[in-house]
């Protein structure tokens, strides 16, 4: 064999092994980040008290959590957010998962008289009125009682009661930020599926100049803001909140 067919093979080689070099390298780089979300996967297991039936089950769950994980850290990476996601007592659900324990029922709503209502102060937060009760983990079945009519698709009119008083509303909380919301104003887009009922306790804006709605969930302080929600609001859209 002559001297090029030798530097062929040689070049050849040095190629197969940078290959089989970088495939060792991803492979050994995964089970690091596996073993990191394994043991975040074990601290998230103890501080919301979940117990598995079996190592199966615990397996299955790991998978979903670590995906979970996963998107979370590629959109909080991202940047340019108004919020951002995090490991709540939710993060070992699918999204399907998720929104199959979703239930609302309603009670008989009674009239808010809105129109005599004039002027409206800038911000709202009846926390400082001493006018809301402590968050609680209701689970994911709620019920509204007492909750005010305001014209669908109004969110003046929806602001003027705000200001007047907490009001029951609501929402369409399916989605997978939703589910994993951290803190921050939501932004995006809203469904018109209304699966959730929550507490529209104030509205204000944010440090970079964001409109939001303040609101209050029931599934404990570990979700969300210590279990409050900000939700961007005078979006022009006739869905959502205001529906």
């Amino acid at each position: 064999m002559n001297k090029d067919g030798f530097s062929s093979r040689n070049k050849i080689h040095t190629a197969n092994l940078v290959r089989i070099g970088a495939v060792a390298s991803h492979a050994a780089s995964r089970e690091l980040r596996e073993a990191f979300i394994a043991e975040k996967h074990e601290q998230w297991m103890a501080k919301h008290g979940r117990v598995y039936k079996d190592a199966a089950e615990k397996e299955s769950r790991f998978k979903i959590f670590m995906d979970n994980a996963e998107f979370m850290e590629t959109f909080n990476k991202a940047g340019n957010r108004s919020y951002n996601l995090g490991l709540n007592k939710f993060a070992d659900l699918t999204n399907e998962e998720f929104r199959e324990s979703l239930c609302l029922r309603h009670s008989k709503p009674t009239p808010f008289r809105y129109k005599n209502v004039t002027s409206v102060p800038f911000t709202m937060d009846w926390r400082k009125k001493g006018a809301v009760t402590a968050v609680k983990g209701q689970g994911e079945c709620a019920k509204l009682k007492g909750y005010e009519m305001v014209p669908k698709n109004n969110e003046k009119a929806l602001l003027k009661a705000v200001a007047n008083q907490p009001v029951s509303v609501c929402i369409d909380s399916s989605g997978r930020h939703f589910q994993h919301y951290s803190s921050g104003v939501l932004t995006g887009d809203c469904g018109t599926n209304l699966d959730h009922g929550v507490t529209a306790i104030g509205y204000g804006t944010s440090s970079d100049g964001i409109k939001y709605w303040l609101i209050k969930n029931s599934w404990g302080t570990g979700w969300g803001e210590n279990g409050y929600l900000r939700m961007q609001r005078d979006i022009g859209a006739e869905k959502g909140l205001v529906e």
